[in-house]
């Protein structure tokens, strides 16, 4: 407050600023003796507004702050949280924490909140973010992050690379109406143990056939996107008792192809110079290169950037999505594991493909694919069909990560299909 004034209006308004490198709105609230409604994105406090160019085409409930000399500020409608300086953020839509020099100047107090909304996307509820999870299994000594909701026929969804149950957040309240449905994050991710192992496709797909086993306990639907997917088909092919089916969402993973192959071969016949001389001055290139790399993909910014680059819809490109991505990135043994992963998927090939996946497959499999994935594109689910000509098919105008780009689309085509599953089964009994 000002020093020359008595009295203290305990209402203030407030209006959004972009942070520079971030996707995060920043509030100002400032204190001066008389608080004027100048610059402000609303005529009151609480009322429904379009945002001031932070975050446009998107609603926002602005919360009503009151600040009383000594008190804590406390937040009607959102969340608030006090700042110090930072040099990371992290957190959920109504906690966050922003890096910032100075937070506190003179007569006026800076601070960084979104609210928490109502509203979702086209209607759908949306799984809340918490940042210290929800429940945990223990896996081999390691704590297993996991979600459950609902009752009736299991699925499991499985996410792709650096991503986490949060990334299904439009899907697992929407299914779990019909299903019961668990999503988990795989050993490395999320919120999930960054466990120090070598990491290899059998290390998730031994995670998923004993989730299945142990948590779910009865053969379940397995649902996965980008290398979620090939983790839950290479489960079904190596363990067909404990699945009922299988759904990929531009799956990741390779076709037969003899030049991989051979290079494969390559690998496996080093010479003992190769081995012991040039293999360690290799590691060494090779670590420093993918710990740059780790650095630079862990900023807000690059994320949102990678984001919108394979969502042709970026409206759910959005605070939660990132901080869901960000968060997993601050555990200390992060960037370790970010290496091993690095260093296997391409350093070390494997020869497992999904020629071969296929070839053992015999459940159900229903493909849902977004067409303008730039990275796994059309061609990709047509030579997928090709391989397993029983498959279904659902084509998407969406990038690669359809379940969070078009989920009511996603949601429809899961919850039509399963649901057909369970009356072939009902007939078939």
């Amino acid at each position: 407050p000002n020093k020359k004034t008595d009295s203290w209006n305990p209402y203030v308004t407030i209006k959004f600023k972009p942070l520079a490198r971030s996707v995060l709105p920043l509030m100002e609230v400032s204190l001066p003796s008389t608080f004027l409604r100048s610059n402000a994105c609303c005529s009151r406090p609480g009322s429904l507004v379009n945002c001031c160019g932070s975050l446009p085409r998107r609603k926002h409930l602005l919360p009503r702050i009151s600040v009383s000399p000594g008190v804590q500020p406390k937040v009607w409608g959102g969340g608030l949280k006090m700042m110090s300086t930072q040099s990371v953020w992290t957190g959920n839509e109504s906690d966050v924490t922003v890096q910032r020099k100075d937070f506190i100047q003179p007569s006026k107090l800076m601070v960084c909140a979104t609210s928490q909304l109502e509203e979702t996307t086209k209607g759908m509820q949306k799984l809340p973010f918490k940042s210290d999870g929800y429940n945990f299994w223990t896996w081999r000594g390691y704590k297993i992050h996991y979600v459950v909701q609902g009752e009736g026929l299991p699925v499991l969804l499985i996410h792709g690379f650096g991503a986490s149950v949060f990334h299904w957040r439009y899907n697992v309240p929407e299914l779990a109406k019909n299903f019961r449905v668990f999503a988990m994050d795989l050993l490395g991710f999320g919120l999930t143990d960054k466990a120090l192992i070598d990491y290899s496709a059998n290390v998730w797909r031994d995670q998923v056939a004993d989730f299945v086993k142990e948590v779910i306990k009865d053969r379940a639907i397995l649902v996965g996107n980008s290398v979620g997917g090939f983790t839950v088909l290479f489960t079904a092919a190596s363990y067909p008792d404990l699945v009922s089916g299988v759904a990929l969402l531009n799956a990741s993973g390779k076709f037969d192809n003899p030049v991989d192959m051979e290079r494969v071969q390559q690998v496996k016949e080093e010479t003992v110079f190769q081995r012991f001389i040039l293999g360690p001055l290799k590691d060494w290139v090779q670590r420093q290169t993918i710990m740059l790399t780790f650095w630079q993909a862990k900023q807000p910014a690059r994320i949102q950037s990678v984001l919108n680059n394979v969502y042709v819809d970026k409206t759910n490109v959005d605070n939660y999505l990132v901080n869901s991505i960000v968060q997993p990135t601050l555990d200390a043994n992060a960037g370790e594991v970010y290496y091993r992963l690095m260093r296997q998927i391409i350093f070390q090939p494997s020869d497992l493909t999904l020629n071969k996946l296929l070839a053992k497959l015999s459940c159900p499999l229903l493909l849902v694919w977004g067409d303008l994935d730039p990275w796994m594109g059309s061609e990709k689910a047509d030579k997928i069909n090709h391989l397993y000509p029983g498959a279904s098919v659902v084509r998407l105008q969406a990038g690669h990560c359809p379940h969070d780009e078009v989920p009511d689309l996603v949601n429809d085509a899961l919850s039509s299909w399963i649901s057909s599953l369970q009356s072939v089964s009902a007939t078939v009994a």
